[in-house]
């Protein structure tokens, strides 16, 4: 009979054994699918499967297969798989009579080896469907959340992980911090970036260059967040060199940005070794925009600022000597500060009284000279033409990382536009 193991032969009982363990599906769904897919065999053989009994048993590794047909008169047969005659209903149960039911168990092995490969083919094809649904809909809940994989291959654009069901992880050059380095076996933390569906096959994205990345580890170091007693309002990343995060109190007593920090810093150590060095700034949140640009542009002191909220610019006045803080090394500062505040930035450096106010920009020079100079320039503090010609050529050739030609021609233009 069907119910016995040895009887279904080795082939049958290793294709049933081959999807009964499968992981992501739950036992109802499984056995849906398994009895879905015999029906769809037994279809195919026979035609119909509406007279057929399929019951699958995944724990124990077996199913029964049962064929019900009505008995009717010898040479009465009109549908072979509904109806059988009375002379062979008897060869089953000598007391069958004329109009009964007859349900008849039904080997499946002795169906050949085609229905059994049709059999596995079906199978196959709906457990990867149900599989790649449940990983999905796993994965698609995670997104933002930061987990673990464990690197299996690296690949110049692209570092692949594993979890620790087996499942394929993304970690593509772009969403890789520059310092990054990775060694097979190693366990790498990321974001859930995104779970791509193309055509029901799930990839799953991660990175650790996304802003969410800074702040789920952020989340999980200050517990006062954890807590709901403090907010993340904004986080500006330039992965691998530095970021800025707003944070807000709900309680008067809680310092926000003391607690994120930690004494001498204990908070964010373990971020900032975990980011490659990435310099981390802690700033206090506020709704009134002029005051929450002072901060983000911090260390440096503000004197004043004019605002055009329509177009969200700001233009922002300090004394010569802040000026260079304000920008940051390579405009660093005033990028993320930018970024943070969802504003653009434009910095300008307060004229003191008796000095000559009809000092040019060295933005008003872009048409003779080259914008990435004059950003090279600006980068050391210098925007205005006499503040560029009172500085060393040599700091020009060096800080500014200029060739000696370059600073020359800049100087010769400069100078004729004050003769």
């Amino acid at each position: 009979m069907a119910t016995k193991k040895d009887s279904m032969g080795p082939s049958m009982f290793e294709t049933f054994q081959e999807f009964k363990e499968t992981k992501n599906i739950d036992r109802t769904t499984l056995v849906s699918v398994l009895e879905e897919s015999f029906r769809n065999v037994l279809a195919k053989m026979f035609g119909s499967d509406e007279n057929f009994d399929v019951i699958v048993n995944p724990d124990k590794g077996d199913f029964e297969i049962h064929r019900n047909r009505m008995v009717v008169e010898d040479g009465e047969v009109k549908d072979e798989n509904k109806e059988i005659s009375l002379s062979d209903a008897q060869k089953i149960e000598p007391d069958y009579e004329v109009g009964e039911e007859v349900s008849e168990a039904v080997d499946f092995t002795k169906f050949g080896r085609r229905a059994i490969l049709n059999l596995r083919q079906t199978l196959a094809s709906k457990i990867l469907e149900l599989d790649h649904d449940a990983l999905y809909q796993k994965y698609k809940d995670k997104v933002g959340t930061v987990i673990s994989g464990e690197v299996y291959q690296i690949w110049k654009r692209e570092v692949l992980l594993m979890d620790d069901e087996g499942n394929e992880l993304h970690l593509m050059k772009g969403d890789q911090i520059p310092s990054d380095t990775y060694r097979k076996g190693e366990t790498v933390r990321a974001v859930v970036k995104e779970v791509q569906n193309e055509n029901n096959n799930p990839r799953i994205m991660l990175s650790r260059t996304s802003p969410d990345f800074l702040k789920r580890l952020l989340e999980a170091e200050v517990p006062e967040i954890a807590d709901g007693l403090i907010a993340i309002r904004k986080v500006a990343r330039m992965p691998g060199e530095r970021a800025k995060i707003a944070v807000e109190s709900f309680d008067d007593r809680i310092d926000p940005v003391g607690a994120c920090v930690g004494v001498k810093g204990s908070r964010v150590h373990g971020i900032v070794r975990e980011l490659g060095g990435e310099n981390i700034d802690v700033i206090n949140y506020t709704s009134n925009i002029q005051l929450f640009i002072q901060r983000a542009l911090s260390p440096a002191k503000v004197t004043s600022i004019t605002m055009d909220e329509a177009n969200h610019k700001a233009e922002v006045y300090l004394q010569p000597e802040e000026v260079s803080l304000a920008i940051g090394k390579g405009g660093m500062n005033i990028k993320l500060a930018s970024m943070l505040t969802e504003h653009t930035i434009d910095v300008f450096r307060v004229v003191s009284e008796g000095e000559n106010d009809e000092d040019i920009y060295l933005d008003e020079f872009s048409d003779e000279i080259d914008q990435w100079v004059i950003d090279a320039i600006k980068a050391l503090g210098y925007d205005t033409a006499k503040e560029v010609l009172n500085a060393p050529r040599e700091l020009l050739i060096e800080k500014a990382d200029l060739e000696e030609e370059t600073v020359d021609h800049l100087l010769e233009v400069l100078r004729a536009e004050f003769e």
